[in-house]
This record gives structure tokens, C-alpha cells and sequence, in this order.
């Protein structure tokens, strides 16, 4: 029976990530406090528009806003193609009602986002008819089309003249200014092509770092994470200014938590510099606090959190971008993971419209407590109470009790459990809109939040020998059967070492025999020892009988350089 108890929870648990992963592709974000001005602003060309239209996607409230904005947006480009498919989106039957709905108004299908913009703050009352949505500008379409077609067939006749007269600099300009004018057509594919030809006409290594952000960038919009990496190698190997070394940090980041390298990822964002991130054609500064920060909780351990994210000067600026997640990093580091879950609850639906970190976050869910900060940091600094509290009292069940009673007693750690956690509910759910928006995180979210709370869970049982289940769901805010389907995965995947008591709910540090374990050590230092000897005496035995190898030149076949099997057959006889 108690094997069926340890087993079942591990077929069950698969299936609800895959659900969740399935139930994620489609998550609907209501009632957003997204402010898609200054959303918009930090972005700008393809970047912008593919943002945008992800928050149209994720969010009825704001999709007609969000489709209006993309609209203006797109004309200012040559992208036909792009504009069509945003209107196409905007008169889309059967969507528009979610806007309205969410905007508080009953309005039809074709003019439903009316309802979202004036929820989001429009002093007239009026309704947003159908022939308030714009219709397509047939003299836009022609204009741009016929432009784009003759700046093509120019610059093709100026690449061919570049190439017949064999100048490299001005061929590589010419396909510099050739992909271009593909990438503001929105042809990605062939905007690829052209910045990677000019890769055989570079002559310096400041040319080779423009063909790599050019090769970067478009590969960023057609997500072909593998590109991106190659190519940060490739430029990351040049002299670079720090704007460029941001920029592939940032790029190296992007393709690393899309490929859900996620301590990666976190070292990256790391290195950039909030000076000299102006890439705002992918990120913007507050993407890489976001996605750094993180990244860094769900896979730093405590002393790499501190060292590298809290100690950090340069990562310090950009958390200040985002006084929650700085607030949350702090709760983290301090053991106060009760607070830390409501804040990223608050994060959560933003993170869900970003194109990128959408797929982390699904699944990664939890965080709690201050108890762990007491036992942990503050008892477990003096050798004495360490001794005393962890290796005597603990091991008494009554004594674990009364002593984790006696600490949730107290008046500070009430107030911070209590008191502190409920006012932190109106936080929540602000944060948790605007990571759902996020485009490149809203599919990591759950991912991420999983991680951390599976941290949190381990450093929080890691100064017990045992412990409460009772006590330690509510300081997670789960249930007890929940609880002890966590600690069980986490014990199964090797994470905390502790067996439960699931009649009486105590969950008990695994006993490791001391005696046992120093006789393993001290014999494996043993064997080590002899391994190195056997080394030593047979370097001198060469050394002896003047034995050197030498590489082998390139004209000799393998084995042709000499024979080694008889001098060391004699050597191993003598």
C-alpha cells in the first residue's frame, strides 16, 4: 500500500503539465491594467507590431486598441502583407464580443473591442459602430506596393554593379541595404539571405558584428533559436563596444529561455548593462529584468542568488525598473515565501502576453514563509542552538511541535504571515496581468513559477529534521493532500532527501548514518591516493627509460610513428 501511495501521484503529475501546457496555447487574459502606450513605446519596428498583435491575441479587453495601435504602426512601413492581416484580425467576427464583454458594454461582434477601449478610460459614451472600424486603403496598398517593388529592382541593379566591378565594401552595404528593405517589407526569409551573404564580404571585425546583430535580429523574429546562438558565439569572439555586448547578451538570454536553458538565460541577462540596452527592436530594459530575475529564482541557488542578482550593481538598476520583482527577489532571499507567491499570482497575466516567457511559465507555480528565515539564518548561525535544536529537539516529534508553535506564535512573524500577506492581495493581481501580457515569457510562466516554488519548498524544510504538514501549508497556501503530493515528486526526483508520515502529516528528514557515510569517504580517498601513486611511479619508470611521445606528423599514417607496445611490455616484465 504504501508503494501504490508513492506511485500514483507520479502517473497522475505528467498529465497535468501536458494539460497545462495544452490549456496555456490558449489562455484569455481579462481585464488588464496594461498601459499600451507606454507598452508600445518601448519597442519599435517589427518588434512593436509582433507585440501588439499578441496582446490583441491574449487580452480582449485591449485587442481593439491593441490592432489600431499595430495599424497606425504598420503604415509606416512597406509591409502590405503585415497590414492586411491586422485588419483582417480587426473586423473578425465573434472576437469583438470578447472585447466588449470585457469592457463592460453589450456591444456586436464587429464593433465589441469598442467596449474594451472605452472601459480602459474613454469619456464618451457612445458606442463604436461598425463604420468606426477602418476599412482598407486600397491608395496605400498600391503606393506602398509599387514603392517597395521599384526600391527591390534598384537595389538589385545596384548590387549587381556592385558585384561586377569586385569592390567587397560596397557589395556588402548592398545586401546590408537589400535585406533591409526585405525586413520592412516583413519578408524574413529573404532578409535572412541578404545580411547572411554579406558575411563573405566582411573585412573587419566591426562588419562581421553588424551582419551578426542583422543575422540576430531576423532570426529573433522568425524564432530560430539555434541561429541566434550560433551567431552570439560568432560575435561574442570580436572586440565589442558594451551596446553590442548587451545586445548579444540579450539575444543569448532570449534564445536560452526559449529553449528553456533557463540558468543559462539568467546568467545572461545578467551581464547586460542598463546604459547601454537600447535594443528596443527585441527588448526593452524592463524585458530583461523580467526575464533575468526570473530565471535567476528558479534555478540560482541562495548563495548565487545573492552574489549575482541581489549584490549585483549593474542588474540593481534594472530591478529598480520593477520595484515588485526587486521586492520579490528580497522576499525570496529572506525565506518569506508566502509573500513571494502572491507576487508572482500578481505577475502572472502579464507574463502570459509575452510572446517569449509565455511558455516558461506554465509550469512553475509557488513560494512562501518567514518561519524558514528564523530556523535557518538566525538559529542555524549559532553552532550551539544548531546543535541543540536541529539534532536533539527536533528529532522528538512533540518537541518539533511545540517549538514551531511557539515560533508561529510571534507577534513580528503573525504580523508578516498574517496581516502583511493580505495586503499584499491588491499587488497580486496587478502583477499577475502584466506578466500575462509579456510575448516572450507568457509561455514559461508556469514553468518558471513551478521552479521557484519547488525551491522555495526545499530551503524551507532544509534546517528541520521534521516538520509540520499542517504548518507547512498554510504557510504555502495549499491544502495538505496538495502539500504531500509536492513533497513526494520532489522526493521521488531526488530533490529533498525525507520520508512522510502521512496518519500522523509529519514529514521527516531522511535519518543518514554518519558512521557509514565517513568510512565510504575515507576509502574512496584511499583509492584515490593509490590511483595517484600508481600514476607517479609510472611517470618516473618513463622518465627513466627516456620515453617521450611525440605528435605525430601529418605525412606518417596512424601508428607509423613507432612502435610503444614492447618498450612498455618490458617496463611492465621489469
Amino acid at each position: 500500500m504504501q508503494l501504490q501511495n508513492h506511485l500514483e501521484p507520479m502517473v497522475v503529475d505528467p498529465s497535468n503539465e501536458e494539460n497545462d501546457n495544452q490549456e496555456e496555447e490558449a489562455v484569455i487574459v481579462e481585464n488588464s491594467n496594461l498601459d499600451l502606450d507606454s507598452f508600445s513605446s518601448s519597442y519599435s519596428g517589427l518588434g512593436r507590431l509582433y507585440r501588439l498583435i499578441f496582446v490583441a491575441d491574449r487580452c480582449p479587453g485591449l485587442r481593439e486598441e491593441a490592432l489600431l495601435m499595430a495599424l497606425a504602426h504598420v503604415q509606416t512601413t512597406c509591409n502590405v502583407a503585415l497590414y492586411n492581416k491586422i485588419l483582417q484580425k480587426l473586423h473578425q467576427p465573434g472576437l469583438g464580443s470578447c472585447g466588449g464583454g470585457a469592457g463592460g458594454s453589450n456591444l456586436p461582434d464587429v464593433a465589441g473591442g469598442g467596449g474594451a477601449a472605452e472601459g480602459a478610460g474613454s469619456s464618451s459614451g457612445a458606442t463604436r459602430s461598425a463604420h468606426s472600424l477602418p476599412s482598407p486603403d486600397i491608395q496605400w496598398i498600391e503606393a506602398k506596393t509599387k514603392k517597395a517593388t521599384l526600391k527591390l529592382e534598384k537595389l538589385d541593379a545596384d548590387l549587381k554593379t556592385y558585384k561586377a566591378n569586385n569592390i567587397k565594401e560596397s557589395i556588402r552595404r548592398g545586401n546590408d541595404d537589400l535585406g533591409d528593405h526585405h525586413l520592412d517589407c516583413g519578408e524574413l526569409s529573404n532578409a535572412l539571405k541578404c545580411y547572411s551573404r554579406s558575411r563573405d564580404y566582411c573585412t573587419s571585425h566591426l562588419h562581421i558584428l553588424t551582419m551578426c546583430l542583422n543575422v540576430i535580429k531576423v532570426s529573433i523574429y522568425l524564432q530560430n533559436w539555434s541561429h541566434v546562438l550560433s551567431y552570439t558565439l560568432v560575435g561574442g569572439n570580436k572586440d565589442q563596444s558594451a551596446v553590442v555586448q548587451t545586445k548579444l547578451a540579450c539575444a543569448a538570454g532570449l534564445a536560452q529561455l526559449a529553449t528553456k536553458k533557463y540558468k543559462s538565460a539568467a546568467k545572461s541577462f545578467l551581464t547586460a548593462q542598463l546604459d547601454s540596452c537600447t535594443y528596443s527592436e527585441v527588448l526593452s530594459p524592463w524585458n530583461v529584468a523580467v526575464y533575468g530575475g526570473l530565471c535567476a529564482l528558479a534555478t540560482f541557488t541562495r548563495h548565487e542568488l545573492h552574489k549575482h542578482v541581489i549584490m549585483s550593481s549593474s542588474f540593481k538598476q534594472f530591478l529598480e525598473l520593477e520595484p515588485q520583482l526587486r521586492d520579490l527577489i528580497f522576499k525570496f532571499y529572506q525565506s518569506k515565501y508566502a509573500q513571494c507567491l502572491r507576487l508572482l499570482d500578481h505577475l502572472r497575466d502579464t507574463l502570459m502576453l509575452d510572446m517569449y516567457l509565455s511558455l516558461v511559465l506554465q509550469d512553475t507555480l509557488m513560494l512562501d514563509m518567514y518561519l524558514s528565515l528564523v530556523l535557518q539564518d538566525t538559529l542555524m548561525l549559532d553552532m550551539y542552538l544548531s546543535l541543540v535544536l536541529q539534532d536533539t529537539l527536533m528529532l522528538d516529534m512533540y518537541l518539533s511541535l511545540v517549538l514551531q508553535d511557539t515560533l508561529m506564535l510571534d507577534m513580528y512573524l503573525s504580523l508578516v504571515l498574517q496581516d502583511t500577506l493580505m495586503l499584499d492581495m491588491y499587488l497580486s493581481l496587478v502583477l499577475q496581468d502584466t506578466l500575462m501580457l509579456d510575448m516572450y515569457l507568457a509561455s514559461h510562466v508556469k514553468t518558471l513559477y513551478g521552479k521557484i516554488r519547488n525551491r522555495g519548498l526545499v530551503q524551507y524544510f532544509s534546517p528541520f529534521k521534521s516538520a509540520s504538514l499542517e504548518r507547512m501549508a498554510v504557510a504555502f497556501n495549499t491544502s495538505v493532500s496538495g502539500l504531500e503530493d509536492e513533497l513526494m515528486a520532489l522526493i521521488l526526483d531526488g530533490l529533498i532527501q525525507a520520508r512522510i508520515d502521512s496518519h500522523n502529516k509529519i514529514v521527516y528528514a531522511a535519518c543518514v548514518e554518519e558512521r557509514s557515510v565517513t568510512f565510504e569517504r575515507t576509502l574512496e580517498m584511499g583509492q584515490q591516493h593509490i590511483d595517484r601513486l600508481h600514476m607517479l611511479v609510472l611517470r618516473a619508470a618513463l622518465m627513466r627509460q627516456q620515453m617521450h611521445v611525440k605528435p605525430p606528423s601529418r605525412e606518417a599514417m596512424p601508428g607509423a610513428s613507432g612502435s610503444s607496445v614492447d618498450p612498455l611490455a618490458d617496463l611492465q616484465a621489469s
